[in-house]
């Protein structure tokens, strides 16, 4: 029974972080909600449209960002700026504050744990054992938002970066047809619906704003966390800087995209064969040798040798 609740609770967690990772970007709730005020053909008033949503957007998350704002005032700033930055590499999934995401933690905990330590006690299981198991699922929970967290990262740094040898040849082709180097940012973000994208046409957001060029491309750059993009806005930043062709610099950083990215390929291409070697050791070779050992075996035990060796 107890093997068993761990197993649920396991596969229940596994299927959490899965469907966080592969779970789309959802688009500003602001835009949306003034787009349908502004599309509808009846014109709605504040409480029709506030009532259109749904239960979590009306009350879950708004109740929840108020016990963030709340614990905000008991957590260290640096803990704060660090989850902070967590989140914008992450694209900022379900457009979470930082208290936000770190109560999810404590929430997690006391989720996996108390769940699993109510079961123990109406199933009247060893206390002793129970209450270990719960520790540990409580620890498992803490760490569950992290765990999440990274996945989202690391999926957004991996589309971003193949998405970039792309990204750069169509603004290679934009400067070079004789656009500015912003407008071939934005025809990038016209074209593509993807995270590389979206962060060119928050760059451009930012530049209409008043901030500089390069503060809104070193900003796109930490947001990101990807070393290619880095060095990508540096080389556009030098180039700017001292007057270099601005289409030559883009061709060579697309070319050492193409390169860095068949690069990468080769490295995940040579390490699936290690990666095999555990799956085939531990499911494959033993059925084999029952498969192939069974029934030798079997005519063996059945034999007057089976009955001495078992006697």
């Amino acid at each position: 029974m107890i093997w068993l609740i761990i197993g649920v609770v396991v596969v229940l967690a596994i299927v959490l972080v899965v469907v966080g990772i592969r779970t789309p970007q959802n688009d500003d709730p602001i835009k949306e909600r003034l787009s349908e005020l502004t599309v509808g053909d009846e014109v709605m008033s504040l409480e029709e449209l506030e009532l259109s949503q749904d239960f979590g957007e009306r009350i879950l998350l708004p109740f929840f960002n108020q016990i963030g704002e709340m614990a905000q005032r008991f957590t260290p700033q640096a803990t704060l700026e660090n989850a902070r930055l967590r989140l914008e590499m992450a694209g900022n999934p379900m457009q979470m504050n930082p208290a936000f995401f770190l109560m999810l933690r404590f929430v997690f905990a006391f989720l996996f744990g108390g769940l699993l330590f109510l079961i123990f006690a109406r199933t009247g299981g060893n206390w002793i054992q129970g209450l270990g198991i719960s520790v540990i699922f409580m620890l498992i929970g803490f760490a569950f938002p992290n765990l999440w967290l990274s996945g989202r990262i690391s999926a957004r740094q991996k589309s971003v970066f193949r998405a970039m040898p792309d990204a750069l040849d169509l603004l290679t082709i934009s400067v070079e047809a004789g656009l500015g180097f912003d407008a071939a940012m934005a025809k990038v973000h016209e074209k593509w619906i993807n995270e590389l994208a979206l962060e060119f046409g928050r760059v451009i957001q930012e530049i209409r704003l008043g901030k500089l060029r390069r503060d809104a491309l070193r900003d796109m750059a930490d947001r990101l966390g990807v070393a290619e993009m880095t060095s990508f806005v540096a080389a556009v930043i030098q180039s700017e800087q001292l007057g270099v062709s601005m289409a030559k610099v883009l061709r060579i950083q697309s070319d050492q995209m193409r390169v860095r990215r068949r690069q990468m390929a080769e490295e995940e291409a040579h390490k699936a064969p290690i990666k095999m070697v555990f799956p085939i050791a531990l499911l494959i070779f033993p059925s084999i040798m029952i498969i192939l050992l069974g029934p030798a075996a079997m005519l063996l035990l059945a034999s007057p040798l089976g009955g001495i060796l078992g006697g």
